[in-house]
């Protein structure tokens, strides 16, 4: 029997290609994530093991004394308790040999084209100070070219930050830290392991005053990294430390327990994304699923007459079962070795294409661990072995005389209403999950628990009943086909109506992908229709302009952009903390007047123009919440982020109840009511109102008003809305591509069937083309065949995945309050012109090889 198995595969190697290939696919998938996984923690492993190389002990300022708005000094910049003196203190106790004080800083460039640089991503536009050792150079930081900062007025730069910006040796850079833009001149380049620049981050390096002055105060610092005499115990001089900090001032942490945290960290970070990347290669093995089963299923079926045979001269069903799963064990070892190899080059390719993403994931060599390997083979394997299982014991039980009598007989009846009975049930349990999630608000983790199980249930009932619904909505189709085609239109519906479960395995592969795409999809362009909503709602100024950091404008920056020409209206914008009858709100400041020109409220009660000093408008949600009307009087507190930490109790009477609306928070006051108690003393942005036909051009004009600052936004309404867009659009795009592995494994089901259909039709083809049916009959019939069979699928997936995304839509009414299921019609019709792109396509070699079967051969095939 094993020799029968080995010679089935070498006799069968055309028919079982594409099922190798969804095997390969799957487990490259698989193999690719693991290798990624690892590669990835490698990388950040050996990141955090360079910035902590020979660090006993880690001085860090604690963050409440580094916040601005906390513990900022005369001159309005952020002080730390970890300072020169401290450095000195540490530096003569026993054991150290070097201590290293580093201010840690934001600084964002401006191209040398004169636009930022990372604008919307100050998180990674770090800024730190240069420590030259005796020989003028910072180990941290290898110099590429030049030399390091040694003066107020020079800066270095990471080597890819240069090359991105467009700076060379010698030229003048702008850019800004938390103020007005400054310019620098480029003295050299440097080399980093850091991830968040190696992921496309900017690094500036400054000396040490300079760094101290744009960031802290003279002397002061963000850490101190200690170094230690080889034999140095590194706990007990992490407590002598200790004891020279200020209390509530800093931290000290060994070496050794930072590389730990780090480490867990790290593990905690890849360990979330391999998850993710796993469940969508699950998805992929899932689909192939459906190919490796079909695929056997055929096979058995078109050998039926050899296993009779070999059942004849006295092979067991047990033998049989063994020689079908030899087979199928032999099929998935040699595709998951080319799956493995294929899963290096997706290991490769995945790390820029997250970082595209926003992810800051660090370079390094490839890793490949045993697990990795190990893992691919046994999924493949097992993964094909199971799902020949079942057609392997059919094989067993048909009798040698049935088998010998016919080479392929349709489904028994009673299998058939099981199969139905099941599915509906199937069918309706999830139905009426996802209807009781479609009641839910909010995120929780049981509300997202119920809404995973409703979608698996309708999933799997849907692939159960796919038999049932095919003839119907095949036949429909039928009706196209012939009306259209003729006698080929005709045949192809017979064709695949003749075998329901094959048709509905072969079409279930393609439904899947489809419905998780299509589900995706109309998930994220109706969060994105309420997010762009949102995003404007009220809001009738031409721009937003505000900092990118905490920073935010001051009465000068308003007066300035208020006399660009073009500008008809400008209301600045600052907001401070509300508390009122046990709730905690956020009102906004403004001038009403300025303010009725750039936005538009849905008052309920009340009027714009009756606010004023002490006289306040509510939303109508926070005026539910607090049991406000209009004319209630409110003992408020206001603030509580000031020098003091305490809030400020104001009485305040309520003048106007309007809709809310994220163009203003849950109230609305004025600007000498409201900015005494903002965190930062300062307005949060200004709405811009252009005078008729100036808008085009006044983004340059206002930019130029405030010296064209790398921090500046200036943002249109189109901005806004790509701007909260952009995360969705982002991760959508990332989805596709995951899922595309799942759609690439249907197609080749789709060729599969087709092609295998096509050698056991080899008589029936013969017949036709001797009646009169010529070679492009044939082809077209095989065409039309895969297309009604692509798009039963499609209409499957599409209907699926809209009742899922709709039902799962009201989980996110909390976070955004104008979503509402919207189909994004085009998408849908893209998505079912794919699927009847996909059918003409798989057609193309089946079909090819039909219309070349020689006729008389054909007619006297067994």
């Amino acid at each position: 029997m094993l020799r029968t198995a080995l010679r089935n595969v070498l006799a069968h190697k055309a028919r079982l290609i594409m099922t190798a290939l969804a095997v390969l696919l799957g487990v490259a998938f698989v193999s690719g994530t693991l290798i990624f996984a690892d590669t990835t923690a490698n990388a950040f492993r050996n990141a955090s093991a360079q910035s902590l190389k020979g660090v006993a002990v880690s001085v860090r300022a604690d963050e409440a004394t580094t916040a601005p708005d906390m513990a900022g000094g005369a001159d309005g910049k952020p002080t730390t308790a970890v300072d020169t003196a401290l450095a000195r203190k540490i530096r003569h106790l026993p054991g150290v040999t070097s201590v290293r004080p580093t201010v840690h800083g934001q600084a964002t460039l401006a191209g040398k084209d004169g636009r930022p640089v990372n604008a919307d991503t100050n998180g990674q536009n770090l800024a730190t100070n240069y420590q030259p050792g005796p020989d003028g150079k910072d180990s941290h930081y290898p110099l590429k070219e030049g030399r390091g900062p040694a003066a107020e007025g020079e800066l270095a730069l990471a080597a890819k930050t240069a090359a991105k910006a467009g700076y060379r040796i010698g030229d003048t850079v702008r850019f800004a830290t938390d103020g007005p833009a400054l310019t620098n001149k480029l003295v050299g380049t440097v080399s980093t392991d850091d991830p968040q620049v190696t992921a496309g981050g900017t690094l500036t390096l400054f000396d040490t005053r300079t760094a101290q002055k744009l960031f802290h105060r003279p002397g002061q610092f963000d850490e101190i990294a200690v170094a230690a005499a080889p034999g140095t115990d590194e706990y007990a001089l992490t407590e002598q430390v200790r004891a020279l900090l200020p209390k509530g001032g800093a931290s000290a942490t060994s070496g050794a327990q930072l590389a730990a945290e780090q480490s867990a960290q790290i593990a905690k970070n890849t360990g979330y994304l391999t998850k993710t990347l796993l469940v969508f290669a699950g998805v992929a093995l899932f689909v192939g699923v459906f190919l490796i089963a079909n695929t056997f299923t055929m096979l058995i079926a078109q050998r039926s007459r050899e296993i009779a045979l070999l059942r004849a001269v006295g092979a067991s069903r047990r033998q049989v079962v063994r020689s079908v799963l030899i087979e199928a064990g032999l099929l998935g070892l040699v595709a998951s070795v080319g799956g493995f190899a294929l899963g290096l080059g997706i290991a490769t390719a995945m790390r820029p294409l997250l970082n595209t993403t926003g992810a800051t994931l660090p370079d390094g060599p490839l890793v490949i661990t045993p697990a990795a390997p190990l893992a691919s083979l046994a999924v493949g394997v097992v993964i094909t072995v199971l799902a020949a299982w079942l057609p392997s014991r059919k094989a067993a039980k048909i009798a040698p005389v049935a088998a010998l009598s016919s080479i392929d007989q349709a489904p028994p009846a009673r299998a058939l209403r099981v199969r139905n009975l099941l599915g509906t049930l199937l069918t309706g349990a999830g139905v009426l999950v996802m209807l009781y999630v479609a009641t839910l608000k909010g995120t929780k983790e049981s509300n997202l628990l119920a809404a995973m199980l409703g979608g698996v249930l309708t999933l799997g009932g849907v692939i159960v009943l796919a038999p049932l619904l095919s003839r119907p909505l095949i036949a429909l189709a039928g009706k196209v086909t012939t009306r259209f085609f003729g006698v080929s239109g005709k045949l192809a519906k017979e064709n695949a109506l003749r075998n329901p479960r094959r048709t509905a395995a072969t079409a279930s592969a393609l439904m899947i992908g489809l419905a998780l795409i299509t589900g995706l999809t109309v998930g994220a362009h109706s969060a994105q229709q309420a997010m762009a909503t949102e995003a404007t709602q009220g809001l009738t100024a031409d721009y937003k302009v505000n900092y990118n950091t905490a920073r935010g404008l001051d009465p000068d920056d308003v007066g300035k952009i208020a006399r660009v020409s073009g500008v008809a209206a400008a209301a600045p914008v600052t907001t401070a903390q509300l508390g009122t009858h046990g709730e905690s709100a956020v009102i906004t400041g403004t001038d009403p007047e300025a303010f009725g020109k750039v936005a538009r409220l849905d008052f309920r009660a009340g009027s714009l123009h009756d606010i004023g000093p002490g006289r306040i408008a509510v939303s109508d949600e926070f005026a539910g919440r607090a049991g406000l009307h209009v004319g209630a009087t409110l003992d408020a507190e206001l603030g509580g982020g000031m020098d003091d930490g305490k809030a400020a109790k104001r009485k305040l009477t309520v003048v106007g109840i309007y809709a809310k609306t994220r163009t203003v928070d849950e109230a609305l006051g004025t600007r000498a009511d409201v900015l005494p108690y903002s965190m930062t003393k300062q307005f949060d942005n200004l709405l811009v109102k252009a005078e008729p036909g100036k808008a085009a051009g006044l983004e340059r004009t206002i930019r130029a008003a405030l010296d064209d600052s790398p921090l500046l936004k200036v943002r249109s309404q189109e901005q806004l809305v790509k701007d909260n867009n952009e995360s969705v659009t982002t991760v959508l795009s990332m989805m596709y591509g995951l899922l595309g592995m799942a759609v690439v494994i249907a197609i080749l089901g789709v060729v599969n069937t087709l092609a295998m259909s096509v050698f056991e039709r080899t008589r029936e083809i013969g017949m036709l083309r001797a009646i009169g049916l010529d070679r492009s009959g044939i082809r077209q019939m095989i065409r039309l065949e895969s297309v009604v069979i692509s798009v039963f699928g499609a209409v499957l997936g599409i209907g699926t995945g809209i009742f899922l995304a709709w039902a799962a839509g009201g989980l996110t009414t909390t976070s955004m309050h104008a979503y509402e299921t919207v189909l994004p019609w085009g998408r849908l019709g893209t998505f079912l012109a794919l699927a009847l792109m996909i059918g003409v396509l798989a057609a193309i070699w089946p079909a090819r090889r039909a219309a070349r079967l020689n006729m008389l051969r054909s007619i006297q095939a067994s």
